[in-house]
C-alpha cells in the first residue's frame, strides 16, 4: 500500500500545496471536515493585522486597511467557490446566527405559511434554530426522511432547510432537484454548506437556490470559530428583511440615526462590528482554496477516499460503510459504523491518526485534499488495521468518554 501511495503522491498535481500548511510532525490529520489545518501564511497575515493595522494604524485602519469592507471582500472571494455572484455572499457572524437570520427572513417572505421543513438527523444547530423560532410562535418545524422530503412539500411549507452534505454520512443531496421541487410547492430553500464549501462543487446560482449559509473553519481553513458566510440570491435582495437589525447592517451606520434603514443587498445581513482578526485569518484560507480550485480539490478528494477503501480491502479490514459507495454521491469524507467507534477513534488519536467520532457509533475520516496525501491514507489504514487486529481499543483509557470529543 505504501509504495502505491508514494507513486500516487509523486503524480499528484496538488502535491505542492501540502507545504502551504503547518502540519505537525508525526500526525496524520483526517479531521479537516471539523477543523481545517493552519495555513502557514496565516501567522504572518495575523501579525501584520495585529502589529501594523491595529498596533500602528489604530482606528484609522477601518479606512486605510479597509476593515469596513472586509465582510464583503471575503464574501466576494467565497462566492465563486459556491457558484454565486460576488455581490450575493457576505462573511459574517456564525453559521447558527446566519441560519436564524435567514430562516426568519424566509418566513417573512411567505406570509400565511409557517412550516420549516427539514430532515431528522440534520446537524443539530439547524434544527435548534427552527425550534427557537417555533417557541416564539413564528415557525412550525416539520421533519421528513430524506427519501420523502419532496412528498412533504405542500402549501404550508414556507422554507426547506437542508444540509447539502450530511455531517455524519457525507451523503449529498441533489440540490437542483430539491430546490426545484420546493419552488414548485411555493416554498423557499436554505442550504447549509458547512461540509461542502471548499471541498466539492456547488452551484447556488445555477440551481436557483434562495439562501445558503456555511462555516469558515472546516475546508476554508479559517481557524477555530472563524466567521461564517451567508448567501442571498440577487432576486431576493430588495425584499430581504432579517430580524437582527444591528448598526452595521444599516444603510448609513455612521449617520447614527435613531431609525433603522437596511443596507442595500447582502450588506443588510451584517449585525454588529465585524471580527477583523477572524476575517483576516479566513481570507488567507479562502484565497488558498481559490488558488487551488474547487474542481481539482474535488477530484483529489474522490481519489483519496477511494484509495482509503482500496487500502481497507488490501488490509482485510471489514467495517460497515455508511457513506454512499459512489464518490460522486458523498462529500469529502468516509463514515463507518462500529459499536466501539469511540474507543477505536481514541486509540487512533493516541497513535497520531486524527479522525473523529460521531455519536453513537460513527467513525469518520475526512479527506481535505489541499494537504492530505495518499501516504497519509495508507498509513492511517495501517494503524486502523493494527488497532482492530490487536484489540488495542479495548484499553480503559480509550473507552472512557471524554467531555469533549
Amino acid at each position: 500500500m505504501l509504495a502505491q501511495a508514494r507513486a500516487r503522491d509523486a503524480a499528484d498535481p496538488l502535491r505542492e500545496y501540502r507545504a502551504h500548511f503547518a502540519l505537525p510532525e508525526g500526525v496524520i490529520y483526517l479531521d479537516g471536515n471539523s477543523l481545517g489545518v493552519l495555513p502557514k501564511a496565516t501567522a504572518g497575515r495575523m501579525a501584520g493585522v495585529v502589529r501594523g493595522e491595529w498596533g500602528e494604524g489604530l482606528i484609522r485602519s477601518w479606512n486605510s486597511a479597509d476593515w469596513i469592507g472586509l465582510p464583503r471582500r471575503v464574501g466576494g472571494r467565497i462566492a465563486p467557490l459556491v457558484g454565486a455572484a460576488p455581490d450575493t455572499v457576505i462573511a459574517c457572524d456564525s453559521t447558527s446566527i446566519n441560519l436564524f437570520k435567514l430562516i426568519a427572513a424566509a418566513l417573512a417572505m411567505r406570509p400565511g405559511r409557517k412550516v420549516v421543513l427539514s430532515e431528522p438527523g440534520n446537524f443539530p444547530t439547524d434544527l435548534y434554530m427552527i425550534a427557537g423560532l417555533e417557541a416564539q410562535g413564528l415557525a412550525e418545524r416539520r421533519l421528513a426522511p430524506r427519501d420523502r422530503i419532496a412528498d412533504a412539500l405542500d402549501g404550508d411549507v414556507a422554507l426547506l432547510l437542508l444540509t447539502h452534505v450530511h455531517y455524519k454520512t457525507g451523503e449529498v443531496f441533489d440540490m437542483a432537484a430539491l430546490t426545484r421541487a420546493a419552488h414548485e410547492a411555493g416554498a423557499l430553500v436554505l442550504w447549509d454548506l458547512s461540509h461542502s464549501a471548499g471541498a466539492i462543487p456547488v452551484e447556488l446560482d445555477g440551481c436557483g437556490a434562495d439562501f445558503a449559509v456555511g462555516c469558515g473553519y472546516k475546508y476554508l481553513n479559517g481557524g477555530p470559530g472563524a466567521p461564517a458566510f451567508a448567501y442571498v440570491a440577487q432576486r431576493h435582495h430588495a425584499a430581504l428583511e432579517q430580524p437582527l437589525t444591528g448598526w452595521m447592517g444599516h444603510a448609513a451606520p455612521f449617520a447614527f440615526s435613531d431609525d433603522y434603514q437596511p443596507a442595500p443587498g447582502v450588506g443588510r445581513l451584517l449585525c454588529g462590528t465585524p471580527p477583523i482578526l477572524g476575517l483576516s485569518a479566513l481570507e488567507v484560507g479562502v484565497d488558498l482554496v481559490a488558488e487551488i480550485g474547487i474542481e481539482r480539490l474535488a477530484a483529489k478528494s474522490r481519489a483519496l477516499s477511494e484509495f482509503f477503501r482500496t487500502c481497507l480491502d488490501q488490509a482485510g479490514v471489514a467495517l460497515e460503510l455508511v457513506s454512499p459507495p459512489d464518490p460522486m454521491q458523498r462529500g469529502s469524507q468516509l463514515s463507518f459504523r462500529h459499536p466501539e467507534a469511540y474507543a477505536i477513534c481514541q486509540a487512533l488519536i493516541a497513535r497520531g491518526v486524527i479522525g473523529d467520532f460521531r455519536d453513537p457509533d460513527i467513525l469518520r475520516f475526512g479527506f481535505a485534499p489541499a494537504y492530505v496525501s495518499f501516504e497519509d491514507v495508507a498509513e492511517a489504514v495501517r494503524h486502523l488495521a493494527e488497532v482492530l487486529e490487536t484489540g488495542e481499543w479495548q484499553r480503559d483509557e480509550f473507552r472512557e468518554r471524554a467531555a469533549v470529543t
